[in-house]
C-alpha cells in the first residue's frame, strides 16, 4: 500500500495540504472531539505525523530503533512510559484511548515502526484535518476506499494530541471534505 513515492505524497500534504483535483473518490474520516484550540490539536497531530513520515522515507527500518529526538516531546513522553512528563492533554486522551481500546499504551518505536513503507499494517494514509466546530476536528484519510482497515496507530495519535473521543472510520464522498476544507485550500483547516 505505502511506497517511497506515496509517503512523499503523503508528507506533503501534512507539510501544505492536498488539492481537491488530487483527491480519491472517496475518503475516510475520524471525528475527534477535542479540549482546547481545534488549530492546536491539528497542529499537534501534523508535527507528529511529519516526522514519522520523514523517517518514512529516509531511514533504514531494521531491528535497530529509529531516531526520537525530532518528535514533540509530549509524544515521546506519553509513549515511553514517561507519561509523568507528560501534558494534561496528552494524559487525559491516552486515558480515554485505553478505556475504549483495553489495551496498553503504544510505545514510541512501535508506532514509528507502523510507517516503514514495507509494513502493511497501516491501511491508510494521512489526507487533512478540518476544523468543524469549537471542538470537534475531523480527520480525513484515504483507506483507498475500504471501510474496515488497520488505524490503532492513528487512533492513538489522536486521542494523545488532545481528543476525548475518536469516531470512526466512516466512508464519505470527497464532496464532503472539498466542503469541509474550503475546496483544498491550504489554511482552511
Amino acid at each position: 500500500m505505502h511506497d517511497l513515492e506515496s509517503v512523499a505524497e503523503e508528507l506533503r500534504r501534512v507539510r501544505s495540504g492536498p488539492s481537491a483535483k488530487e483527491a480519491p473518490p472517496v475518503l475516510s474520516r475520524f471525528d475527534a472531539q477535542v479540549e482546547g484550540s481545534p488549530a492546536a490539536y491539528v497542529e499537534r497531530l501534523r508535527s507528529v505525523l511529519q516526522v514519522a513520515l520523514e523517517l518514512a522515507g529516509t531511514a533504514e527500518f531494521d531491528d535497530s530503533d529509529l531516531p526520537e529526538e525530532d518528535l514533540p516531546a509530549w509524544f515521546r513522553a506519553i509513549g515511553s512510559g514517561g507519561s509523568e512528563k507528560a501534558p494534561e492533554f496528552s494524559l487525559t486522551g491516552m486515558r480515554c484511548y485505553l478505556e475504549l481500546k483495553g489495551a496498553a499504551e503504544w510505545d514510541v518505536q512501535e508506532w514509528l515502526y507502523r510507517f516503514d513503507p514495507e509494513e502493511y499494517s497501516r491501511g491508510w494514509a494521512w489526507w487533512d484535518a478540518t476544523c468543524e466546530g469549537p471542538s470537534q476536528v475531523r480527520i480525513w484519510v484515504d483507506a483507498w476506499g475500504e471501510s474496515f482497515f488497520g488505524c490503532d496507530e492513528l487512533r492513538w495519535l489522536a486521542f494523545t494530541a488532545g481528543a476525548t473521543s475518536v469516531q470512526g472510520p466512516e466512508l464519505s464522498r470527497t464532496e464532503e471534505w472539498v466542503a469541509s476544507s474550503g475546496g483544498g485550500i491550504p489554511g482552511k483547516a
